[in-house]
């Protein structure tokens, strides 16, 4: 009995052994490949900060990291997604200023405040007004001024209805007393050829990336940037601060998080991995390129802090301005 009875404690011991390792590896993460949510097609600006993100995570903790783009409603589709996804770690997505523009025009399916675990921002880009070059104007000044002479007659192109560019220009229209017509599109691509083309004489871009080659090849002409300071790629374009328009200083912002419930320890590690991966020379560089700006939090906190501000910011103009979803 006794070499019975060792025999059952041994394979006792033995089946607690394997249970114990197996609870531990349950607990670990991550321990397979992470999903990550890009709101937006493949290509542009929300691409290039997708798989930066993907690379560092992806050397960082060994896992495969795969690029879901889920494009849509302007971003809301790919944040609805996320919001919906099981808070385990293995689904992450970026969080754009969508989440702090969208829900004041009309239903979405997230709740901004509710439905996710902000992370960190990452990149913010660099907003330009741009004019084409038989425009009767050469700065922010004078197509105010022309404006003023030609109420609603001046056309302006956006990449569309309450994004960044179009809020930026209400904005500029609500400051300065001026009357514009709006001309929204589908893309940027288009936009930027009907502005060479005459078809605007206005134009507002959510970043230097389509506007940086047609600048330098004198196709275009800038007014100026959106932001605190001259853009290293256009030091000779005057920023909002210096022209008096402080409250036009705008980022458009791409961030990282993950659905609400994402356990503190995994937002903790992916904080400092994200912060630390980005805060590279290289990294700078690599945005600095195509005029954006890496801007991470100092804490998830914080970041979740921003998002509300923006969202304050944007409600504000977007009822003021009478703004309607299309």
């Amino acid at each position: 009995m006794k070499p019975l009875f060792q025999s059952f404690l041994a394979l006792v011991l033995k089946s607690l052994c394997v249970l114990a390792v197996g609870l531990c590896s349950a607990q670990e993460w991550p321990n397979r490949s992470i999903k990550l949510i890009v709101p937006f097609p493949a290509g542009g600006p929300t691409d290039l900060v997708a798989r930066e993100a993907a690379n560092i995570i992806r050397e960082d903790f060994k896992q495969a990291v795969v690029v879901d783009n889920k494009p849509g409603g302007n971003g809301v589709i790919g944040h609805g997604v996320l919001a919906k996804s099981a808070p385990d770690g293995y689904t992450l997505g970026l969080i754009l200023v969508t989440v702090s523009v969208a829900p004041h025009l009309g239903p979405v399916p997230f709740d901004t405040f509710k439905d996710f675990s902000p992370i960190t921002n990452l990149i913010a880009m660099t907003p330009i007004a741009i004019a084409n070059n038989q425009a009767p104007f050469n700065s922010i000044s004078e197509m105010i001024n022309y404006a003023k002479a030609n109420p609603g007659k001046l056309s302006f192109g956006t990449p569309g209805v309450a994004t960044m560019p179009h809020l930026a220009a209400e904005l500029m229209q609500l400051q300065a007393g001026i009357q514009l017509t709006h001309i929204p599109y589908k893309g940027a691509t288009q936009q930027m050829q009907d502005l060479m083309a005459g078809v605007t004489l206005l134009d507002f871009q959510s970043s230097l990336v389509l506007a940086l080659p047609q600048l330098k090849a004198e196709k275009i002409k800038a007014l100026a940037v959106f932001s605190e300071k001259r853009s290293a790629q256009l030091p000779s374009v005057p920023s909002a601060k210096e022209l008096g328009f402080n409250d036009l200083i705008i980022a458009p912002w791409f961030g990282i998080g993950g659905p609400a419930g994402l356990s503190a320890e995994t937002v903790q590690k992916l904080h400092a991995s994200l912060v630390k991966g980005f805060n590279t020379h290289e990294v700078h560089q690599r945005f600095a390129n195509i005029g954006a700006s890496v801007q991470t939090n100092k804490s998830p906190t914080e970041f979740t802090q921003y998002i509300k501000a923006e969202h304050e910011r944007w409600g504000k103009v977007i009822k003021a301005a009478d703004i309607k979803s299309e």
